[in-house]
């Protein structure tokens, strides 16, 4: 150890591959100019502000499955650049995962499918005093499959000695703590049951499970829970994110539910999560947004807007969606929608977790594809009334609107309304009024642009 601080000190190393140690504040770096943190997410407060201190005047690159709210939060404001990795490796599967309560019948079940087959298992229990009578349970429950413990109280030699036994195969099932979640990887391991999920964060359950299906066989992760238990709204929320999110690249999807559930946290202070309610999350963003522009010296980018209100039924149904609280979000993020790439990404999203949305789901898509088209067209409110829609315009340009009149497709059908507040109106043929709006809004943006 001495030799390698060393190394770092006087330069002689050119990188220097270390653990929390290496923020300790004995340790120099004589020439450091490349700081690279993997496994971000578990690196606390204190140590993330020594990085700070060593690494002002460098680059540095941070890796994550699943950043902490905090951290992404920075990301999505603008105080760090990100970007994402979409390709998953070669011939992988995604996770099949289960959110249940905790059944030694069909636990049992599950760990006999798995070594039948010639795999293995982690069991986790993350209590060190119980976990060998929970061992020794599992060994009776499943016979003649052989069962050992792995924890952080074992000496390194037993620890060792444990999993180069599990890597050999050795060993079928696994019984561990939380010690698995990060630098195991061990391809024949492809069922993973982990006990009272619910006291476990969302990121690490995520990252828990990124231990089984690292190979080309069809993995399983069963998240329990205690039977008869009722758990909390959160809890609640992290078992439904890690049951919905059990595809590729579902790292960023789940680290922004967890955003969402734990808030975004103090920039300036310590606290890694924490609520902003009292403005709303949107609006948070938004002033954020506006702060770190401000103190860039940068002027504030203003949003243009634009309201609808239309004769057509679009709203979520408690039918398709029996939570109040998903539907409230649900609205909010179609609100956000600007571009066709938005409203896939979300139409994917419904199709995944409720299956195909109804005829008034679509509408209020489309309705919002309309509003982003429209502000981006400058028009800010579109309102429908006895067989008309009428259009509010940012600039009135009477030289574009008399271009609009002399168009085939609207003769005789348009009308201006002159005054301090112009507006310009459109007949309805008795078509979809959606997409009425939509044309109208195309050819008078092909006109300003």
């Amino acid at each position: 150890m001495k030799q390698a601080l060393a190394s770092v000190r006087d330069g002689s190393a050119d990188i220097v591959i270390g653990t929390h140690k290496l923020l300790q504040k004995d340790v120099k770096f004589k020439d450091l100019g490349l700081l690279i943190v993997d496994e971000e997410q578990r690196f606390g407060v204190s140590h993330k502000e020594r990085l700070k201190e060593i690494s002002s005047n460098i680059d540095v690159l941070t890796l994550s499955a699943t950043p902490i709210p905090r951290t992404l939060n920075m990301a999505l404001s603008g105080l760090r650049d990100m970007s994402s990795l979409e390709e998953p490796p070669s011939g992988r599967h995604p996770v099949q995962t289960y959110v249940l309560e905790h059944d030694w019948s069909v636990i049992a079940d599950a760990i006999r499918r798995e070594v039948s087959r010639g795999g293995q298992v982690y069991y986790l229990h993350n209590r060190v005093e119980t976990i060998d009578r929970c061992a020794a349970r599992i060994a009776k429950l499943v016979e003649g499959v052989s069962v050992a413990t792995a924890h952080g109280k074992l000496s390194e030699d037993a620890l060792n000695a444990v999993m180069d036994r599990v890597i050999s195969g050795d060993i079928r099932v696994l019984v561990c703590t939380t010690i698995i979640e990060t630098g195991i990887d061990i391809p024949n391991v492809n069922t993973l049951i982990i006990e009272d999920a619910d006291r476990l964060g969302l990121a690490q359950l995520h990252q828990i499970r990124g231990r089984v299906g690292r190979s080309s066989r069809h993995a399983f992760a069963y998240f329990t829970f205690r039977q008869g238990k009722v758990l909390s709204d959160v809890a609640s929320k992290r078992l439904s994110a890690i049951r919905e999110y059990a595809e590729f690249n579902s790292g960023f999807r789940i680290a922004m539910r967890d955003l969402e559930i734990r808030g975004a946290g103090n920039l300036l202070g310590a606290e890694q999560s924490g609520h902003m309610m009292s403005v709303g999350y949107d609006m948070y963003l938004k002033l954020l947004e506006e702060a770190v522009l401000e103190q860039k010296g940068e002027k504030t980018l203003k949003r243009a807007e634009c309201s609808a209100d239309l004769s057509v039924e679009a709203n979520i149904p408690d039918s398709y969606i029996s939570s109040a609280e998903q539907r409230m979000d649900l609205y909010r993020r179609i609100a956000l929608i600007r571009g066709e790439e938005d409203a896939d990404d979300l139409t994917d999203e419904l199709i995944d977790r409720f299956g195909d949305p109804p005829r008034s789901v679509n509408t209020l898509i489309h309705v919002a594809l309309m509003r982003g088209e429209a502000a981006e067209a400058g028009i800010s409110e579109i309102t429908q009334k006895s067989g008309r829609i009428y259009f509010r315009l940012t600039d009135f340009d009477m030289q574009l609107i008399s271009a609009l009149y002399a168009m085939k497709e609207y003769s005789g059908r348009l009308k201006v309304e002159a005054g301090s507040d112009p507006r310009v109106s459109l007949k309805l043929k008795g078509g979809d009024v959606i997409s009425e709006a939509v044309k109208f809004i195309r050819d008078y943006r092909s006109g300003t642009q």
